[in-house]
This record gives C-alpha cells, structure tokens and sequence, in this order.
C-alpha cells in the first residue's frame, strides 16, 4: 500500500516484517540443519566405505591388504557425529570390554599408520577381523542408518509443513485484506532454500538405496519396513484380555471381602499371626501393582499432552508399551495375587504339631518365583523387548558407577527409592522361607539382629544407586549439580539409618537426631522434587511461580502437585512418632504409608518428564546420535608426523 492510505500501510508494513522474520528463522534453521546432515551423510559414507572393507577382510582373510588404502577408508570419528547429529546417545560398544576393532598389525608394505586406537583400545593389540565382531559393526551401523533416515523424514516433514502454513497464512491475508498478494509472496517461498532445497529427498533415495543393498540383501520391501517402521496399532486383543482380567481382579476382591467378613476373620486370635507373618509377603505385589497402575496412569496422561515418553527413554520405535499394555500387565498380577491371598487365608493348623498346610503356605513363594521367571524369560512371549530394557535398565543400576549414566537408568533408580518397603518384603520372604518360619507361620526371624542390619542395608541399596549414578555423571560431566544430588541422596541415606537405629534404641537423643536429620533430608528433597525435577517457582516466569513452559492449561494442578508432594514427602513423620489407629494393625499402617510414597512417585513421574520434553524441544534435541563403529583420531597422526 502507498504510504498515502494512512494506518493500513502501517499495519501492512508491520505484518510483512513480521511474517519476514518468522520465515528467515524458519528458513535458516533449515539450512543449518541440512548443512549438518549432509556432513553426517558424507561421514556415513566413509562408515560404509569401512564397513565393505572390513567385510572383504572376513570374507577373504588369508588376502593381501594395504594398510595404506584400508586405514584410510577406516578414517572417521564418532566425535563429529555426535556433535552434529543431537543430544541424547545410545550406549555404545565403548563401554564394553570386547571392542570391536583393535589397531591394525605390522603387515608387509604397510605406512606407519596412527590410529589412537581404533575404538580406543591398546595400541599393541591385533584387529580382530571375526564374524562377531562384524556383526557388533553392522548393527552399529544398521541403527545409525535407521536414526539418520528418521531425522531426513522430520526434515522433509518440516520443510513441507512451514510451507504450507505460509501458503494458509497468506491466504487469510488475501482474504482478510482483499488483496493479492499471497501470488508473489508465496513464489518468493518456494524459490527460497526451504522450499526449493530437493537435496534432502536425493540423500533419503541415497540411504534407501544403500539400506537396501548392504543390510537387507537387497530385499526392498524388509529394508522399507526398517527404514520407516509402521506406528504401533492397538490391539482388540489387548483390550478385551485387560477388561477380563480387571473383572476378575474385582470379583477375587469382592470374594475376599465377603469371606472376611463371613468368617469374622479379622476378630480370630489367628488374625495377629495372619498380619505378622502372610500379610507382608502379599503387601509385595501390592506395592508392585499400585507402582504399575500410577505407571499406565502417567502413559495415559503423557499421550494426552504429547510427552514423547518413547524418545526420552529410548524405546525402540514400536516396542514401547501403552498405557492398555501396562494395565493388562497390572491386572493380571492383581487377579493371581489376590487368587493366591483367597488361597491361602485359612487360619487352621494342625493341633498336635502346631504346623500349618505346607502346600498353601508355600504359594506367595511359588507366586514371587513365577514372576521372576516371565520378567527373565528369553522366550519372546510378554513384551520380551521391554523386559529386556528393564533388565538392562536395572543391570547398569547396579553398576552404576562403571557405566555411563542414562535418563532410564537413572528414571529406574528413583522408582526403587520410593519401593523400599517392597525391597524388606524381599528380605522378609529370604527370612521366613529360608529359616524355615512358614512350617508354623513363625515370624520371630523378624526379630534377629542380622535382620535388623540387613533391615537398614536393604533400605539404603536404591539410594546408594542413585548416589553412585550422581558421582558417576559429575565425574563425566563436571556439573557441580550433580554433586549436590549426590548429597541429596548422601542425607537421605543418613536420615534412613538414624531412624532405623531410633527403632533399635528409642532413646530422647536418638529420637531428636532421627527428627533432625529426616527434616533436613526431606526439605532437602521437597526443594530438589519440585524446583529441580520438576523446574516450577521460578521467580522471573511468565506463569507465577511455575515455569514459562507448561503442558497442562489448568495451573492449578500444578500447585496441588506441589501440595501433594510437601505432604507426602513428610510421611516419614510415621516413623518416629509411630502414628496408630485402633482398628488397623501396625503393619498395616506401614503399608499405607508405603503406598502413599509410591502415588508420589507417580505424581512425581508425570511432571518429570513433561520438564525434560519440555527442555528437550527448547534445545531443538530431536534426534539420537548413534555412535559409529570406527573411529580414527587425526590429532595423533599429526603427533607422529
């Protein structure tokens, strides 16, 4: 518009500026990014290059090779992979004590080549030139390839989306305005790197093609069906199985509850032993099913606000459990758990030996055994490829500091900090199946000093965890807050053992150290939870005392979130002054608190993860970096030279 038609040429004048600048951010984020993926493309085609090599060495092992050409194809570095493609890594073969390649031997007619070592080993080591090996290397390389060509269909899919949100925006503008302008502005687009720029679909032909040739044998539809695996479909399967076992989940509860009251259980003599020596072995799968239901529960919520939980855990693409999956899971331990309870709540024992039924008294056993068994099983029947994270999860939680540190690992470890009554149920079944108390539902082993000990050991194992897990990653990444988590977790070890020693010793100075050290410890843990974890109160946000960022539209829940917690965390206060009520026995009231704890973590879970995919989309991390097989470190060429 001519500068003579007044407001309107001012309010055009100030829309193109702004839509211009919207279209150069959009543009020259592109452009960055596709600069960095073909680096990333001309460094898997060198990876390739190696990879031919190194399968024409097994093949043909007794053949001649020139090291000068062969350590030259070898010479790439995952160090610029990792800068270029994003933040979050796969656990590499690094870490593991069988590399796969060493430095090459002194052949005939072979340089003096420095390679640091080849995936950084001994530099007096030979290569081993084994099908194992290659086989370690080309599935390194299969999952780099699959990750890559994930990136250039998101790249693709946002070159065509901004493209079209432009095209929609301006032809409100023509609509809104009556003009028509949306022709010459639009042309300006497509003739712009965004919209013009084709060499992102040649380089995805490029990776097909080369999927294709040299990992699925040439067979194009397998090599189609990796490169872009389908979305996981819901199962009718699924749902039906889930609504039959939470019904009879109910009825065993329901049945439970009338044979209860029928029989007048709870006022028999027997119902003091009953509590003391059956009920903490049931109050296992419990804690386990109430963990479960909160954890289908947060799935639920992650999809319905878009928290890509599957990419922040680094579930394979298509194997991750919903939210159906995770109840079915819940419902059928439910229905044998509460099956078991309805199986073996008869009180009779045999008058002359004082001994119960060896074979009802044996069943929570024969239940705990079962489970263990289908969460180890190699068998692929229950959703093997998530036992397997789990296991995997758990084993680098136990190694904690030996192995690098990983949002599920350390994610697993805090589930375990808040099931460290389900840990003593654990020692309790070792106590009364191995000493024999289940004979005649003795439970003195309770009492031993070794039980004691081991009592409080038990407790501590998941904060030892996640206390070796902060060492770890402040060792690797120098972050002083990682050592302030660590002394998070260092109070919360010693809060632990005082108020396990006031137990022991119910003295004035033991209780005031336990009261002192459990409030410090959970104040400590209150602010970490919430300002850390959780990333609210912030002083400066545009959301009073939350964060600028929220998924959730209701603020408030955030501030009940923030109550719940505050009240929860101090639920240790039951501990010391030893809160009763008439009508529920002592280990009852444990198990309620032990709950309470474990909702929590739920709670806790939900707004965990909504930060970190917050942060993550802040910091434009979409994408996983995949280590490469072979490595090759310039700087110690240039040394020897």
């Amino acid at each position: 518009m001519t500068s003579e038609e007044g407001t309107a040429a001012e309010y055009e004048l100030v829309y193109f500026k702004k839509l211009d600048d919207e279209f150069n951010k959009v543009n020259n984020f592109y452009k960055n990014v596709v600069e960095d993926v073909m680096k990333e493309a001309d460094l898997l085609n060198k990876q390739m290059d190696a990879l031919i090599a190194f399968r024409i060495k097994v093949e043909n092992p007794d053949h001649f090779v020139n090291w000068n050409v062969e350590m030259d194809e070898l010479a790439s570095g995952v160090a610029a992979a990792s800068s270029a493609a994003g933040s979050r890594t796969l656990r590499d073969l690094l870490d593991s004590p069988d590399p796969v390649l060493h430095n090459p031997p002194s052949n005939e007619g072979a340089s003096n080549v420095s390679t640091k070592g080849i995936l950084n080993v001994n530099t007096n080591s030979e290569i081993s030139f084994g099908r194992e090996n290659l086989r370690k290397v080309e599935g390194q390389l299969q999952r780099a390839f699959v990750e890559f060509y994930s990136k250039l269909r998101l790249l693709k899919s946002y070159s065509f989306l901004n493209v079209l949100a432009f095209s929609k925006i301006m032809k409100k503008y023509d609509k809104i305005a009556s003009r028509n302008a949306s022709k010459s502005y639009l042309q300006m687009v497509d003739n712009s790197y965004i919209g013009n720029c084709d060499g992102v679909t040649r380089l995805m032909e490029r990776v097909e093609a080369t999927f294709i040739k040299h990992f699925t044998n040439a067979n194009r539809s397998k090599g189609i069906r990796i490169l872009r695996p389908a979305a996981k479909r819901e199962r009718h399967r699924t749902t039906f199985s889930l609504g039959f076992f939470v019904g009879c989940a109910l009825a065993l509860l329901a049945s439970l509850a009338s044979v209860v009251h029928t029989r007048n259980i709870l006022g028999t003599p027997g119902s003091t032993q009953y509590m003391e020596s059956l009920f903490p072995l049931y109050s296992l799968f419990g804690f386990i099913v109430l963990h479960l239901l909160m954890y289908a529960i947060n799935i639920y919520a992650w999809r319905r606000y878009r928290v890509n939980y599957p990419f922040i855990f680094g579930f394979k693409q298509g194997t991750e459990l919903g939210y159906r999956e995770v109840f079915l899971i819940t419902s059928v331990l439910a229905t044998l758990a509460l099956a078991t309870v309805l199986a073996n709540l008869d009180m009779e024992m045999d008058k002359k030996t004082k001994d119960f039924h060896t074979i009802t008294e044996l069943i929570p056993l024969m239940l705990v055994v079962f489970v263990i068994l289908i969460t180890v099983c190699p068998f692929n029947i229950v959703y093997r490829s998530s036992r397997y994270f789990l296991l995997v999860c758990l084993f680098y939680c136990v190694c904690a500091p030996f192995y690098k540190v990983l949002l599920p690992d350390f994610f697993l470890a805090d589930q375990l900090t808040s099931q460290v009554e389900a840990l003593r149920s654990i020692e309790y079944y070792i106590c009364y199946y191995g000493g024999g108390g289940f004979i005649s539902r003795d439970s003195s082993c309770k009492q031993s000093d070794l039980f004691k000990v081991f009592n409080f050991i038990v407790a501590s194992i998941p904060y030892l965890f996640r206390l070796f897990q902060c060492l770890r990653r402040l060792f690797e990444e120098k972050n002083q807050m990682e050592g302030y988590n660590a002394l998070k977790y260092f109070s919360t070890i010693v809060a632990v053992a005082i108020r396990t020693a006031y137990k022991l010793n119910t003295s004035m100075t033991w209780f005031i150290l336990a009261l002192v050290s459990s409030v410090i410890s959970a104040v400590f843990n209150t602010y970490w939870d919430i300002v850390i974890d959780w990333g609210l109160l912030r002083k400066n946000s545009k959301n009073r005392f939350l964060r600028d960022k929220l998924l959730l539209p209701q603020q408030s829940v955030y501030f009940v979130a923030i109550v719940l917690n505050i009240l929860l965390r101090f639920a240790w206060l039951q501990t010391i002054f030893n809160f009763t009520l008439p009508f529920l026995h002592m280990q009852a009231m444990v198990t309620i608190f032990a709950c309470l704890e474990i909702i929590r973590r739920g709670i806790w879970n939900f707004f965990r993860l909504e930060n970190e995919h917050l942060n993550n989309v802040g910091k434009y991390r979409a994408f996983k970096s995949v280590p490469l097989p072979f490595n090759y470190d310039e700087d110690d060429e240039d040394k020897d030279e």
